[in-house]
């Protein structure tokens, strides 16, 4: 679900405060950790500008992105089973939020119908999201991972499609479920036959890519 449709994409800080009076401003830097996978819930964040990566992070350090969240939307809303933190939360560029309390979150959910049926309808897209990222993980390799990817990101732009935001093969990777080594073979073979070219981290699609690899 886009921030275009959260019932905070229209709200500014005092609208939110009056709705949240307990809530507060932060700022955060470019690569920032917001919150840390089993951290204590304690707040939900709505992003008032920027972007950020939610993702999980294995023991040998290898990272899976689970979505991204744009201005107008929010993120922590498991905030009210006051379990710990199911993932970690990185900006990836610099952003502001606004932190509502849980206190105040459990107030809007039983006083805003609108907020708990756009909250509602936003753990059912995460359901069907993680169920495709485990039906892909299951049965498609890599390649078929990153052919998806490809779909479902890429826009058309100036007669072109390309996926506009600038990603490097470790994001890619980290998005797909597959290593940078497999993602970097996959891009030079793909590069090389004339499907994609990629100028300053951004992908243009050239021509249907082949099912198979």
């Amino acid at each position: 679900m886009s921030g275009a449709d959260s019932p905070f994409s229209h709200l500014d800080e005092v609208a939110l405060r009056k709705l949240a009076p307990h809530g507060a401003v932060r700022s955060f830097s470019k690569n920032a950790i917001v919150v840390n996978e089993n951290d204590a819930t304690d707040s939900l964040y709505v992003v008032f500008s920027g972007r950020v990566k939610v993702f999980l992070s294995g023991e040998d350090g290898k990272e899976v992105v689970i979505n991204t969240i744009s201005a107008g939307d929010y993120f922590g809303e498991l905030v009210l089973d006051g379990g710990p933190r199911s993932a970690s939360v990185m900006t990836l560029e610099p952003c502001r939020f606004f932190v509502i309390p849980r206190g105040d979150f459990e107030g809007l959910v039983e006083r805003n119908p609108a907020f708990a049926r756009d909250l509602i309808y936003k753990l059912i897209g995460k359901v069907r999201s993680l169920t495709n990222k485990v039906l892909d993980l299951s049965l498609k390799d890599v390649y078929g991972r990153f052919v998806r990817f490809i779909d479902e990101n890429a826009i058309e732009q100036d007669g072109k499609r390309v996926v506009s935001e600038r990603l490097t093969q470790h994001d890619i990777a980290a998005r797909i479920g597959g290593s940078r080594e497999m993602v970097s073979r996959i891009v030079k073979d793909l590069t090389a036959g004339g499907y994609i070219s990629i100028d300053t981290k951004r992908i243009t699609i050239h021509k249907k890519l082949p099912a198979n690899w």
